[in-house]
């Protein structure tokens, strides 16, 4: 049967990845999310019990047919039928005969008259035996995608199932013969799982060794390219439209078929895998972009066990097309971190943010807790990275807790169609002074509080090392930068943005002294203020907030006091030292107190001591 992304040619490549790793030894189960034919699922299933799905129900069934192929005997029938149709008068003028070929009022040219009433009689009969129980399942499903192996050899299409050609193609003005859909003669190990749902909700209820995911990849749905295939194999007489007499396929839209919906579909489906390695095929020429699949991959695997090939992959073509031309097919593998190693990165790049240390941070958090206060909270890369029933999130700055509330808020694709809108909208380019001025004279001209904080995170994406910065009167004041939107970006900003709603997160502007309230024996304070010997601008209490200095300082560390005289826990984090200088203040109220001190030494900072500080 010809099909869209049938992946027969990269079997081999596929084959390659589970050898090189030892797959096939080490591994038992092999998961085919985006099933289509089957080709995958089929090749391997002597090696694995195969869990197949699609989301269109001509899929399951040929994968039902591949996977779990009967021996052939229906002895239930006591014939065979594949000689019955051949040799007998097949003609009913059903569903397929009056709206598929001349035969019907709409004179649609998908079938001769002849091989649509073979069509409605095949289908109609195997429906009859089935319901007195003459076959079984994997009979039923055999015979159904038999029947749509056969169909494919007479349809008058190019290919897909779209549109019927308006002159007849040689091949279709021949009598169908009803023939068996090939598969392989590998011994299934055991009977194999085939589903019909959609993987995103699907995903969440399965488990497995080896997952492999072949999305699609371009604006094309296959349910309306295979509408007609879809309709002989349900036979359910669904209401169609327009010339093409497709059926209602909105149950079936797949979300990997639009620009956006594909990106936070396939975040989701990799962070909610229960599967030790995943396998991706992609094209150069789909939606979402190799870097971009990457990125995601590698957030949640093992980035040491990263491979990626590229190789040269012919287009399909139907023919009609006068020209051909090559892509290239993309094969991802990982190795699947173990749930909750992930570290989630804001999508604000945040000066003093903890990017860097959000992993080291999160292990040195005490167990047990009940909740967290991320007391400075700014991008929130410390916070939404540790694992408490409640999180509390300040900041004195409410411009910072407005962005990092957007993503909470904001619909994810509403915010990312946002974005990119406006950047059409505007021309926005990095380095592009006057569209990013333009851009900015817009958010600053309402009066507080009344300014888009959707617009501010857009300037802030194009804005000089994408700071946050105003003037006295809350004016954004950064000047255009070296930066902007890309595929690093968004996979930050979909991945944060799904962590932080499934968080339970109540957001704060106050003074850090006002979270007293939040002091007991189950709540962890985790503390990140401006550094003292390091101050950047954007502390300097020049950019329309308060700034900080010794006495801010002292103010924190008898906080902190407070909460250690209430037998809560903390973590501050700070630097010591500093080109020569030396925090003296901090310095000698680790030691009055006996405090225990971690030294960080994962950044690569010359003359400095970066630590936090710990009371338990």
């Amino acid at each position: 049967m010809r099909y869209i992304g049938n992946k027969e040619k990269i079997l081999s490549k596929i084959e390659d990845i589970l050898l090189s790793h030892n797959l096939q030894e080490n591994c038992t189960s092999f998961c085919d999310a985006f099933s289509g034919t089957a080709t995958v699922g089929e090749h391997f299933k002597d090696r694995f019990r195969i869990i197949a799905n699609d989301n269109l129900y001509l899929s399951y069934v040929i994968s039902m047919a591949k996977l779990n192929t009967p021996d052939g005997k229906y002895q239930g029938l006591g014939f065979n039928p594949f000689e019955y149709f051949n040799e007998t008068k097949c003609e009913l003028n059903g569903f397929i005969c009056q709206n598929y070929s001349p035969g019907g009022k709409a004179k649609r040219m998908y079938f001769t008259e002849e091989n649509a009433k073979k069509i409605d009689f095949i289908r109609s009969q195997i429906e009859k035996w089935k319901q007195n129980q003459n076959i079984n399942d994997n009979e039923y499903y055999f015979l159904i995608a038999s029947l749509l192996e056969s169909v494919s050899k007479v349809a008058n299409v190019a290919g897909v199932y779209g549109a019927y050609l308006k002159t007849w193609d040689p091949r279709a003005i021949k009598p169908m013969e009803f023939i068996p859909i090939q598969t392989t003669k590998h011994n299934e190990l055991e009977n194999n799982i085939v589903y019909h749902q959609n993987i995103e909700e699907l995903i969440n209820k399965i488990e497995g060794d080896i997952l492999y995911l072949d999305p699609p990849y371009t604006k094309n749905q296959y349910s309306v390219q295979y509408h007609l295939l879809e309709t002989i194999a349900k036979y359910d007489n669904p209401e169609i439209k327009g010339i093409t007499g497709t059926r209602n396929t909105k149950p079936q839209i797949s979300a990997f078929s639009r620009v956006g919906e594909a990106q936070i579909e396939f975040e989701n489906i990799v962070s909610k895998a229960k599967f030790k390695y995943i396998i991706v095929s992609y094209s150069s020429a789909g939606i979402m972009s190799k870097e971009y699949i990457e990125n995601v991959l590698k957030r949640y695997g093992k980035e040491e066990t990263y491979q990626f090939q590229k190789f040269t992959y012919k287009k399909y073509l139907n023919h009609h097309t006068q020209t051909e031309g090559n892509h290239y097919e993309y094969l991802f593998f990982i190795e699947k971190k173990p749930k909750g190693n992930e570290i989630y990165y804001s999508p604000l790049n945040y000066m003093g943010g903890k990017s860097e240390m959000a992993e080291f941070i999160r292990n040195h958090v005490p167990k047990g807790i009940h909740r967290v206060v991320d007391a400075f909270a700014g991008g929130f890369n410390v916070g939404i990275n540790i694992d408490a029933p409640e999180v509390i999130y300040n900041d004195y700055n409410y411009k910072v807790r407005e962005l990092i509330e957007m993503f909470r808020k904001e619909d994810t694709l509403s915010l990312y169609k946002y974005i990119i809108n406006n950047i059409k909208k505007y021309h926005l380019e990095k380095e592009q002074k006057e569209p990013y001025i333009r851009l900015r004279e817009i958010y600053n001209h309402p009066e507080p509080p009344k300014r888009e904080v959707k617009l501010l995170y857009l300037l802030i994406l194009y804005g000089f090392q994408q700071q946050i910065r105003f003037n006295s009167a809350l004016e954004y004041n950064n000047p255009i930068g070296q930066s902007g939107f890309n595929d690093k970006i968004l996979e930050k900003l979909i991945s944060f943005s799904r962590k932080i709603k499934e968080k339970n997160i109540i957001f704060h502007s106050e003074d850090f002294e006002e979270l007293d309230r939040y002091i007991d024996k189950k709540t962890f304070f985790y503390c990140d203020p401006p550094y003292l010997i390091t101050l950047g601008s954007y502390n300097d209490g020049k950019r329309g907030f308060n700034g900080w200095n010794e006495e801010e300082e002292k103010r924190l560390l008898n906080f902190l006091i407070r909460i250690h005289k209430k037998k809560g826990k903390f973590m501050l984090s700070n630097v010591l030292e500093h080109n020569n200088k030396e925090n003296i203040i901090l310095k000698k109220w680790i030691e009055e107190n006996k405090f225990k001190t971690i030294e960080y030494k994962g950044l690569i900072r010359s003359h400095r001591k970066e630590i936090i500080v710990i009371n338990y």
